[in-house]
């Protein structure tokens, strides 16, 4: 993916993509891919969470994950997720059909803040790692 144009992010640009994504529930890949790079430049803030189990993590995760948060356990974290809930929180998994229901769920909960990346990791052709170590914010 080619990298954005420094110009072509300024803070309208910013804004009106965390709105679309915001709006729609939904970020694609190439989306997600401008969001990391920003994120890395400190322009936009947001947490990355996977919501798969451990071992699909290791096999493959998307660099630049904040934390894992499998869907087994994520029920028992529900006060943690309202106390980041002022922050963009974008959900992936495999193939974005456990972060849909996710979606559906927190929605009805009154989080507005939220999105899942669309085809999940699947589909995303940003930077993977294998075998990432475990991010700090690790949840079971």
């Amino acid at each position: 993916m080619d990298e954005p144009y420094e110009n072509e992010w300024n803070e309208e640009a910013i804004m009106n993509l965390v709105k679309t994504v915001t709006k729609s529930c939904e970020v694609s890949g190439e989306e997600l891919h401008v969001m990391l790079n920003l994120r890395s430049q400190k322009r936009l803030d947001f947490i990355l969470i996977d919501i798969r189990e451990m071992f699909e993590y290791s096999e493959s995760s998307i660099k630049g994950t904040d934390m894992l948060l499998p869907t087994s356990t994520i029920h028992l974290h529900m006060d943690e997720l309202k106390k980041l809930s002022s922050k963009l929180l974008i959900f992936y998994c495999h193939t974005a059909g456990r972060t849909a229901q996710m979606i559906f769920i927190l929605r009805r909960m009154g989080f507005l803040n939220i999105a899942h990346l669309s085809g999940g990791i699947a589909k995303y052709h940003g930077e993977k790692l294998k075998n990432a170590p475990l991010p700090k914010n690790i949840r079971f």
